[in-house]
Parts: C-alpha cells; sequence; structure tokens
C-alpha cells in the first residue's frame, strides 16, 4: 500500500507540474466564459455515450473469441458485466483496477487468473495494432491530417507507432513458436539478479504465451481484427460526436482528424490519478488548442467532457453492476494484486 500512495503522491506532482505550466500561458484566461461554455445539442453526448457502451459490448464478443478453446459455451452476454465493472474500477482506482476485469472472467468461467491475464495481455496489442491502423491509414491517405500544424511530425510519429507495432508482432510471433524455450533462457539469463527477476519474467512470457493459444485459427484471427477495428471507429465516432455538441465551427473536427487528438488523449492517460484524471484532459486541451486552434475555454471545457464521455460515463452503470453482484470495487482491487504476485506459471500446451 505505500508503494502505491508513493506512486499517487509522484502522479499527483506531476500533474501540478503539468497544471501550472499550462495554466501560467493562460494569462488572458476568461473562467467566466469557461463556466458559461457548454454544449448545445446534448443529443450529441448520448450519442457518444451509447457508442462508448457499445465498445464495451464489442470488447465482450471479442473476449468471448479468446475464450472459446476452453470455454466454448460461453456467452458473449456473461462477459459484459465483468468488463463495464472492470472499467469502472479503472476509471475510479487507475491503475490498480485495471485487472479486476480478467480477475472476475476467470472467477464467472473458473479459469484461472494467469489464464485471463495473458488473453488480457494480448487483447493490448489487438488495441494497439487497430489504433495505429487506423492512425497510419489517415496521416497517409486522408486528406484530413495534412490541413493540420505539425503533419510531418504526425508522420513521423505514425511510422515509429507503425514499427513498434511490427516489433511487437514480431515478438508475439516468436513467443508463438518458442515461447517455452524463450523463457527458460530468460530465467537462465537474468537468475544471478535480485529478486527473482530472471524467473519473474520467464513467468510472464509463459502467460502471454498462454494467452496466444486463445487465437484459434485464421478465421478467429479476422474476426478480432475486425472487432477491434470496429470498436475504436466506434470511439472514434464518439469522440467526434462530443465535438460537435459544441455546435461550433472551431470544434467542427473531421473524422479523419479525430485519432490525432484520440492520441493525445491516450498518452495523457497514462499520467492520471484515480477518479480524477488530469493526464488526459491536459493532453487533450492543448491538442486542441495548439493543433485544432480552439479558443482556450472553449478548449477546456471540450477536453473535460471528453474525459468525462469516454472515461467516466462507464461509471454509474458499472456501480450499479457491481452493487447487484455485491462486489467492492477496492477489494477486488486488492485481491487481484495479490492474486498477480501470486500466481502460477501456466504450463505452455
Amino acid at each position: 500500500m505505500k508503494k502505491k500512495h508513493v506512486i499517487y503522491a509522484v502522479v499527483f506532482l506531476v500533474l501540478l507540474a503539468l497544471m501550472y505550466f499550462q495554466f501560467r500561458t493562460w494569462k488572458d484566461f476568461d473562467w467566466a466564459r469557461f463556466w458559461e461554455t457548454r454544449p448545445q445539442h446534448w443529443l450529441h453526448i448520448a450519442h457518444a455515450i451509447v457508442l462508448i457502451y457499445l465498445a464495451y459490448v464489442v470488447r465482450a464478443i471479442r473476449w468471448k473469441i479468446f475464450l472459446k478453446p476452453v470455454r466454448p459455451d460461453a456467452t458473449a452476454l456473461s462477459i459484459v458485466a465483468p468488463t463495464i465493472i472492470g472499467f469502472t474500477g479503472l476509471a475510479l482506482l487507475g491503475r490498480p483496477g485495471e485487472l479486476i476485469r480478467p480477475y472476475l472472467i476467470a472467477r464467472r468461467h473458473d479459469l484461472t487468473f494467469s489464464s485471463q491475464m495473458a488473453v488480457w495481455a494480448v487483447e493490448r496489442i489487438f488495441d494497439l495494432g487497430a489504433f495505429t491502423g487506423l492512425l497510419v491509414t489517415i496521416i497517409f491517405f486522408a486528406k484530413g491530417p495534412r490541413e493540420l500544424p505539425f503533419y510531418h511530425a504526425f508522420q513521423r510519429g505514425g511510422v515509429l507507432l507503425a514499427l513498434l507495432v511490427a516489433g511487437l508482432v514480431v515478438g508475439t510471433m516468436a513467443v508463438y513458436a518458442k515461447g517455452e524455450g524463450i523463457a527458460d533462457w530468460v530465467e537462465r539469463r537474468l537468475s544471478h539478479l535480485a529478486a527473482n527477476l530472471g524467473h519473474k519474467i520467464a513467468l510472464r512470457v509463459r502467460e502471454f504465451h498462454s494467452g496466444l493459444d486463445t487465437i484459434h485459427g485464421v478465421g478467429s484471427l479476422i474476426a478480432l481484427i475486425v472487432l477491434s477495428l470496429v470498436m475504436w471507429f466506434m470511439i472514434v465516432m464518439a469522440y467526434q460526436e462530443v465535438a460537435h455538441s459544441y455546435g461550433v465551427e472551431a470544434l467542427d473536427i473531421q473524422r479523419s482528424q479525430v485519432l490525432v487528438l484520440m492520441g493525445a488523449s491516450m498518452i495523457g492517460s497514462m499520467v492520471q490519478l484515480p477518479g480524477v484524471g488530469g493526464g488526459s484532459q491536459l493532453a487533450t486541451i492543448a491538442t486542441l488548442e495548439k493543433i485544432f486552434d480552439v479558443p482556450r475555454e472553449l478548449a477546456a471545457s471540450c477536453g473535460i467532457m471528453l474525459w468525462l464521455v469516454t472515461f467516466v460515463a462507464v461509471v454509474p452503470v458499472g456501480l450499479f453492476l457491481a452493487h447487484r453482484e455485491r462486489l467492492s470495487l477496492r477489494k477486488l482491487s486488492e485481491e487481484t494484486a495479490k492474486e498477480e504476485e501470486t500466481v502460477p506459471a501456466p504450463q505452455a500446451s
């Protein structure tokens, strides 16, 4: 717990510094105008929230495909509630709540936590790959991003991200083909380091190798790729709906440009406090102001609204589902932390 508190303190200080430097440049920030700025078309906000919830359903369908080799009778409906509760835990608790979802799915379907941790790791690769695929496609082939400042910087960033994904794919293929051998090699090479580092890394390699066994054939692979692209396209549309809800020309952002805004939000979300956010909003606000030339007060309002819709809107339903199932998010977070520390290495098939 002490380590967690130290991390929160560091994040809090970083956010304070970011906020200080951000608002220091806003000497003429009109706070009265900011409080008066709000969406004019709330139906767009409602559409955005529906799209976000549909994206959670698509996530559940995708996880069902991962479960097919071990639980062919599992339904997507049985995974929807753990998915929504898990993302509620992430919104309220931050990174410590991130593993609630695989923990609940494992418990509901009588599977080991390590097996669903492996699925979670594979899922992250599909998420990154789908987002990168959409981003690189629009940067190089769509007209919208060419109209934005720093377009060539976006191109270079897209290439670097594509190279990162390519490296992950190559590494994934290596683990799939020689996972147990790679784990043994890592364990031997790092066995002399403190705190059993070699064993811990080898354990993660074995978990990941086990997770790759959930991709059972070309048909499943294609389905997983398509679902990932559909899900991220829904999120793109949700971002655009929020921007258009203000009914002003400055936020009439093209769909092909939204991924730039999403990328900033995702990078910013790496530094934020549980239940409060911070990094995501600051990154989004800065991007709206500097890249899309949105007035500061309007950018601040839109950035906060985007965070509320895409990160926080899940909380009411998630808390209701958790209450109905008599679950405590904090206790679940503590249980997942204990499971993660004590989980045995899964046997490679």
